[in-house]
């Protein structure tokens, strides 16, 4: 008996469009744990929102990493938190806002244009508002 030969796929042909897609997931998820890990040293810089983007987009571009990340002892219990109940621990709404208001005050200081300040407050404010009505654990 003959077994079934089936052509693998051509080595010529454009990659899937999935592929593409599942490459651009990686990237993405990729550059934002690059910002979250360079959060946690920077006191500017959130890193929660990047870390959470990074593991939305690695769960559509790679589960290795996913799971790797979700693991990780740093960035993992941020994830989570925030999956089970939408959690932003205490510090983490303090550094945000913190950050916002050191922001803010640059821009004010640094001779930014009232109407520029006056939209990044406001834009502010609802980022504030809704990282402070996340439950805190």
């Amino acid at each position: 008996m003959k077994p079934d030969l089936q052509p693998g796929p051509d080595p010529s042909a454009p990659p899937e469009a999935g592929t593409v897609m599942r490459a651009l997931w990686v990237c993405v998820g990729s550059v934002s744990l690059a910002l979250g890990a360079v959060g946690v040293i920077l006191p500017l810089l959130p890193t929660t929102p990047f870390v959470l983007l990074a593991a939305f987009a690695f769960a559509r571009g790679s589960p290795r990493l996913r799971g790797w990340l979700t693991g990780n002892r740093i960035f993992g219990p941020i994830i989570a938190d925030w999956e089970a109940r939408g959690v932003v621990a205490p510090r983490y709404k303090a550094m945000a806002c913190t950050a916002m208001c050191a922001v803010l005050l640059a821009s004010v200081l640094g001779g930014l244009a009232w109407r520029l300040i006056a939209v990044q407050a406001v834009f502010m404010f609802c980022a504030a508002a809704y990282v402070l009505s996340r439950p805190s654990r």
